[in-house]
């Protein structure tokens, strides 16, 4: 059934060229709402020192995006602080003007506070999405450590005191939900997977193990703990040859070169920074294994894209990575920060024969089908109007979900083997489509650079022309 088509407001905290779990889950369901027929607005900081509305293309669709002024902040090579003067009257004729069926806040911090008050006044309906965890926060708050423990209290305190006024309230698993409940004395949390279009990253490239490759997605802050990964493959003497890509930046990124050099693996160490949306598939597609060693995960985005791929996924034992990562099915799950636990795991799959490696590889395929981006947004749909189930919920939330999988029968392995290569067909179809818009702009802005030069020469030829007359 085709949907009416609505106008939904996004209010980020972060937001693309941002590179982080919540930016990119926003980008990603602002894209498939604008695909589904309907109009999105974001409400975002500034990148630089501009400000104001604007049309940006994110997730492959153009949609309008208020960017709101603000700053870097210092302590932090990514996280903006956004003005916060004046901003609920900003807000408020941005919401005035649009006119939106809902406000959908995506952290209580800043941005998503300030819009909570103008929608009320407007007697909008407000909801809100948790990304938020105080471990990611606090390691660059310059308190003291000892604060640390107190300092969590007092902002999941905080966190519960915005997220009970909203109309509905959603985190992406059920571990997340009952950690927000718990921590934060809110109830009724909605379990939803961010999702995923799986087809984006199917490939027809078996996993392979003789020329290994290790890959981390994410910022490369203190909570990711890629210091882990990296001392892990430093004991991994027996697999010289055993190569680490890292995609992502972020604070920590000069301490780990410095400790990959220190560790004697500089050189099988690549820190490749960011990557374009085009470059992401092959990035997952090259690897033997994705390895997510954070202890602060809601879901992980990277880790689903990993399973996506048909990867095997290695990740701590930590909030919502075993939600994922089904230990000893698709992969493997290790107590946080244990370094020998961590190249245990790795050794398992480096030294795995190639029945082992596709068991894995299908398992991955076969989990990711429950976290299709197409339920969450439907359900996000149904919510931004008030409609819909008591207790809406995506299929990685059900049983079945759970149940252990060992080998897939022929039947399921047959689907979705069948399904892979039409992802796949769907995806080089896509690929070709972008090609040829390239082409196309790339046409134009010839034709334009033509143009261009005809109008430079016409003026100067007026220019003279005047000269002439003048003399």
């Amino acid at each position: 059934m085709v949907k009416k088509s609505m106008k939904i407001v996004l209010a980020c905290d972060t937001f693309a060229p941002d590179i982080n779990g919540a930016a990119r889950f926003a980008e990603r369901l602002a894209g498939g709402l604008v695909r589904n027929g309907h109009e999105v607005h974001i409400i975002a900081p500034a990148f630089d020192s501009s400000e104001g509305p604007r049309i940006e293309n994110h997730d492959g669709v153009n949609m309008i995006v208020h960017r709101l002024r603000s700053h870097r902040v210092p302590q932090h090579k990514t996280l903006r602080w956004t003005e916060p003067w004046g901003m609920t009257g900003k807000i408020g004729k941005i919401l005035e003007e649009v006119k939106p069926v809902a406000l959908h806040i995506q952290s209580h911090l800043m941005v998503g506070r300030f819009a909570y008050a103008a929608a009320k006044k407007q007697n909008i309906r407000v909801l809100a999405t948790n990304h938020v965890m105080p471990e990611n926060l606090i390691r660059y708050s310059l308190l003291p450590k000892f604060l640390h423990g107190a300092a969590m209290k007092l902002i999941w305190a905080d966190a519960g005191r915005m997220l009970r006024k909203m109309d509905a309230v959603t985190t992406p698993t059920k571990r997340a939900a009952e950690l927000l409940e718990k921590a934060a004395g809110v109830s009724n949390v909605l379990a939803i997977s961010c999702g995923i279009d799986a087809s984006r990253f199917a490939n027809d490239s078996a996993v392979q193990n003789e020329k290994p490759v290790a890959l981390f997605l994410g910022r490369l802050d203190d909570e990711k703990r890629v210091d882990v990964l990296l001392k892990a493959v430093a004991k991994l003497t027996e697999y010289p040859t055993l190569r680490v890509d890292l995609v992502g930046d972020g604070g920590e990124r000069d301490l780990l070169k410095k400790l990959a050099q220190n560790l004697g693996i500089a050189d099988r160490v690549s820190f490749l920074g960011h990557v374009t949306d085009e470059e992401l598939p092959g990035i997952y597609e090259r690897a033997t294994v994705f390895v997510m060693p954070s202890i602060a995960e809601l879901q992980s985005i990277a880790t689903m894209e990993a399973m996506a791929s048909g990867r095997p996924v290695i990740g701590a034992d930590a909030m919502a990575l075993p939600h994922l990562i089904h230990d000893g099915d698709n992969g493997y799950l290790f107590p946080p920060n244990d370094v020998d636990a961590l190249a245990d795991r790795l050794r398992r799959v480096l030294g795995a024969n190639q029945a082992e490696l596709n068991r894995l590889s299908e398992n991955s395929l076969h989990l990711i089908q429950s976290h299709d981006i197409q339920r969450t947004l439907s359900i996000f749909e149904d919510l931004y109007q008030g409609i819909g189930e008591v207790a809406p919920t995506t299929d990685d939330n059900k049983p079945f979900y759970a149940a252990p999988i060992g080998r897939l029968s022929d039947s399921v392995r047959a689907k979705l083997l069948e399904w892979r290569s039409d992802a796949l067909a769907l995806r080089q179809r896509a690929e070709e489509l972008r090609q040829e818009s390239r082409e196309r702009i790339a046409d134009m802005r010839v034709e334009v650079r033509g143009q261009l030069v005809d109008l430079r020469k016409e003026i100067q030829r007026q220019a003279r022309k005047l000269r002439r007359k003048t003399d």
